[in-house]
């Protein structure tokens, strides 16, 4: 096997695409029109379908997913010659790292949701409860299996375990989308269009037929919604993780390791720092604007909405100001681009760019609506800085983040260089000073030169500006629905369908970005 040309491996390769490619795909598209189809009928008060209907459906799936997971577990991946390469561009270590995280929050979400649904059971389905019950199960088995067997390259039961990982992936993109919908029914129900109050004062209740039984239902109900950004990231998460496997399989790759990269915290001063107090001065004026959006005082609200645009205005200019700086070292960088296939990478840049193309979408409506109306006042004025700079500030962070990726990293440049110097020098020199060399190579090696370091500098900081900028719209902030010239120009249920479409896809961009930003900073 180790001794074929590329070509044979090319031609293995292709001959592992058989029908389980199409057939696979099929099953993942009919299982997400149907699933699109589900979730949005039981959006509404409908009759015909209810949020219980979905449920049904969403746990049929759940378990069909889990049954084929502990097959593979148990079956598929014990079997000889099953796992004979592992893609080691899969699944990094701070990757599952954060899945890990947005699982466990994602499975306290769900204990939340079973005590607050227990308290009606009474007078309401069971299905409710047994939901997040199924899904506390899948997140514990879907957790496990995506953690051990990420990087695997099955060659055997290739077909069948294709369809298994077009079902994990179209599984966990239904959940993503009943959450979604979920979560932005939650913060966008406003009962009277002509009433100048804020959408959070109304929220989804079994109104006076239904009591729970226990004091402390509105308290884990308030939980659970504040525990939805970690569990819609976490289903994304494993959607991206169950793509590279499917593409993974049958993959004939060649056997060498993932280069080992040590994260060094004191490689870095200045971007850290000023992204800390960015974060800091971030979560101050969220917290600010959530306690002050809701009063009914016209001036406070105002004012939130003042300090909440100006602090986006500041974060934007600086992340794009920082990340100018970072495109000239590129520039100035003469690194080689990586010449390599990689499924992980380029599920990466894919990922990046079609998720920005949300907070695109709802920058652009935005501009177009303040300028057809004049922009008259100042917090139009701000909302329109706010959503050019944002225009901005994404098209330069993702220039800046595929062409991280696609550098070769410098450590790799510098063992290259100080192998061949070492061999060179060991010709016609004595081993005395060959080791002599060699140690002062490695020392230089170990120091940061300018580019590196600002590259560093540059991408750290990036890393907590879009945190922040994850933080106030996972959490809550709408100022799409709070500022009123969007609504009045689109009137509210195409502005809401616009928001709600694209801010999920730009939340996601943003922890997207941090992980990239990442592999950008160990790398450079």
């Amino acid at each position: 096997m180790g001794a074929s040309s590329p070509a044979q491996r090319a031609v293995l390769e292709r001959a592992h695409h058989g029908g389980g490619w199409l057939l696979s795909g099929i099953i993942c598209i009919n299982i997400l029109i149907l699933g699109c189809a589900l979730v949005s009928g039981s959006a509404f008060n409908s009759v015909a379908i209810t949020a219980v209907h979905r449920q049904i459906f969403l746990i049929v799936l759940l378990v069909l997913t889990m049954l084929w997971m502990l097959f593979y577990t148990a079956v598929t991946s014990r079997m000889d010659q099953a796992i004979v390469f592992k893609d080691s561009h899969a699944g990094p270590v701070w990757l599952r790292g954060g899945f890990l995280v947005f699982g466990l929050l994602s499975l306290l979400m769900d204990i939340f949701k079973i005590a607050t649904y227990a308290g009606y059971l009474h007078c309401d389905s069971a299905v409710k409860v047994a939901f997040p019950v199924v899904q506390a199960v899948f997140l514990i088995v879907q957790t496990f299996f995506l953690w051990t067997h990420a990087k695997d390259c099955v060659q055997l039961h290739t077909n069948f375990t294709r369809c298994g990982l077009t079902l994990t992936l179209s599984t966990n993109l239904v959940v993503w989308m009943a959450a979604v919908t979920e979560e932005s029914l939650h913060q966008t129900e406003i009962p009277d269009l002509y009433v100048n109050v804020s959408h959070k004062m109304y929220r989804a209740n079994y109104g006076d037929k239904c009591k729970c039984s226990h004091s402390a239902c509105d308290t884990f109900k308030e939980a659970f919604y504040y525990l939805y950004p970690f569990n819609i990231e976490y289903s994304l998460f494993a959607s991206a993780l169950a793509y590279v496997m499917w593409k993974n399989v049958g993959r004939l790759v060649e056997d060498h390791s993932h280069p080992h990269v040590k994260f060094r915290p004191k490689e870095v001063c200045f971007g850290p720092l000023t992204g800390i107090l960015l974060v800091v001065a971030g979560l101050a004026t969220f917290i600010m604007y959530e306690v002050d959006i809701l009063t009914e005082d016209e001036e406070k609200r105002n004012l939130a909405l003042l300090i909440h645009f100006v602090m986006n205005i500041v974060i934007v200019s600086l992340m794009s100001l920082a990340t100018v700086i970072g495109c000239i070292v590129y520039r100035l960088d003469h690194r080689e681009h990586v010449s390599e296939k990689n499924p992980t990478r380029s599920l990466d840049v894919g990922l990046l760019v079609g998720s920005s193309i949300g907070q695109f979408i709802i920058s652009y409506f935005s501009i177009v609506a303040l300028l057809a109306t004049g922009a008259r006042g100042y917090l139009n004025a701000l909302n329109l800085s706010w959503a050019l700079l944002t225009v901005l500030q994404l098209g330069l962070q993702n220039y800046f983040i595929i062409e991280g990726l696609n550098r070769e990293p410098f450590h790799v440049m510098q063992e290259a260089a100080l192998h061949t110097n070492a061999h060179a020098y060991t010709e016609m020199s004595t081993v005395i000073e060959s080791n002599r060399s060699t140690y002062q190579l490695t020392s230089t090696k170990n120091k940061l030169n300018w580019k590196r370091r600002i590259l560093k500098e540059v991408s750290a900081f990036l890393l907590l500006a879009n945190i922040i900028l994850w933080i106030m719209p996972a959490f809550g902030a709408r100022p799409q629905f709070d500022h009123p010239t969007e609504i009045k120009f689109y009137k509210f249920t195409m502005w809401a369908a616009i928001v709600n479409i694209g801010l999920p896809f730009g939340i996601f961009y943003r922890m997207h970005s941090v992980a990239s930003l990442f592999e950008v900073y160990l790398f450079s």
